[in-house]
């Protein structure tokens, strides 16, 4: 009978260890008008053909999946990696994290973008936050933070 409840516990602390491991954003719900009509690139919604979503660095897909986790609702990506032409068209920075798959703007229909950017200044891993009055979405990048930040360097409006 010993040999078996220590059979049964060690059963239940490698379920309980893989169970944490799992990301909570494969649980996150992509039901409602929000996403009607958008699709879905690389396992990341996007708002339109002209985003892409496959040069995510695996730091960016991972800061994905905490809003996605944290808020329980898929993001919807308004911007991902751009090349240098894209960029220049969109107005970006010629140093754009965004050609270096390095950023991601976003919103999650349902949630108010205010609670996206308070989210954003608590999570350890967002480098940069750009909040654009009169736009829905947030602009998050994964650089490194200077020396002695413990919040995002933000710009435009935050």
């Amino acid at each position: 009978m010993n040999t078996t409840l220590r059979s049964i516990a060690a059963v239940v602390v490698c379920v309980l260890t893989l169970v944490a491991c799992v990301p909570m954003a494969m649980f996150a719900s992509s039901s409602g008008a929000g996403y009607s009509g958008k699709r879905s690139d690389w396992g990341t919604f996007v708002s339109s053909s002209e985003v892409n979503a496959l040069c995510l660095s695996p730091k960016l897909r991972f800061l994905i999946w905490e809003f996605e986790g944290h808020f329980g609702r898929k993001v919807v990506m308004s911007s991902g990696y751009r090349d240098g032409q894209h960029n220049s068209a969109a107005g970006g920075a010629d140093s754009s994290y965004h050609t270096k798959c390095m950023a991601a703007d976003f919103y999650i229909p349902g949630i108010d973008k205010q609670q996206l950017i308070a989210f954003a200044m608590r999570t350890g891993s967002v480098g940069g936050l750009g909040c654009y009055p009169g736009r829905q979405f947030i602009h998050v990048d994964v650089r490194d933070r200077p020396r002695g930040y413990n919040r995002p360097v933000t710009f435009s409006g935050c």
